[in-house]
């Protein structure tokens, strides 16, 4: 299996990195001439390419949502977090809530396509080194997703497992969205085996451990005061790591 793997790995990462290049000006053309709902469309796309170029290694993504959302509420999505692989397809099939991610500040500068959408599709883009820009960018975009109706993507861990065991969640950025958002409801969100992706490291990468993403029943901010809700959140969300 890792022998295949070495051949199929330049493929696929080929593949990927084309789709990022092709589609970083169709997000400018789009981004100036139509505005964020136009680029949203772009964005959109890009990442069904991507999710589907994860069948180069035989991995399959499967995204299961039993839950009622409603495009009326807005919803703070929180998952943990095991590769990079984790994010497009939550910008897929949460596409009609109109995800924003909280990010690290580092990846909004010199990666194409997904820099730019970082910077113009209304993430919030923190320095994890510096606790007062980090607030300041979650206030903003915390009052950004209340205005637009969006939703808020975070995962707490603040860094992928490359093992899959999740590591302690972090709560100030929730509670900084929550602050401000608070007829939100918390979907939590289990991701399991994306990290094998990368059990041999950077290269090559691994193949055919199907990545499953499972949506858990949404909670009401308001209905549990914050440390329990968040310790129920947490639980609920390890529980169905695997």
């Amino acid at each position: 299996m890792k022998f295949i793997s070495y051949l199929l790995s330049p493929v696929f990462l080929v593949v990927f990195f084309l789709l990022l290049i092709i589609f970083h000006p169709l997000q400018w053309l789009s981004f100036n001439l139509f505005g964020i709902n136009g680029h949203i469309v772009v964005v959109e796309t890009l990442n069904w390419f991507l999710v589907k170029s994860l069948l180069i290694l035989g991995v399959p993504v499967r995204f299961e949502n039993k839950q009622k959302l409603s495009k009326e509420n807005n919803y703070i999505f929180v998952a943990n977090h095991q590769s990079l692989y984790d994010i497009p397809p939550l910008i897929l099939y949460l596409r009609k809530h109109s995800p924003k991610f909280v990010a690290k500040i580092e990846l909004g500068k010199g990666i194409p396509s997904i820099s730019y959408n970082l910077k113009h599709g209304g993430a919030a883009l923190i320095d994890r080194k510096d606790p007062r820009q980090a607030l300041s960018a979650l206030a903003s975009f915390s009052k950004r997703i209340n205005a637009n109706k969006w939703s808020a993507v975070i995962f707490p861990e603040g860094t992928r497992s490359t093992t899959g065991k999740p590591k302690k969640f972090a709560t100030n950025g929730i509670k900084m969205i929550a602050k401000y958002n608070k007829d939100a409801y918390i979907v939590p969100i289990t991701i399991n085996n994306s990290w094998k992706v990368y059990k041999y490291g950077k290269f090559p990468l691994g193949l055919g451990s199907p990545i499953t993403i499972k949506t858990h029943e949404p909670i009401a901010i308001a209905s549990l005061p914050f440390e329990e809700l968040m310790t129920k959140v947490e639980t609920i969300i390890t529980s169905h790591i695997k």
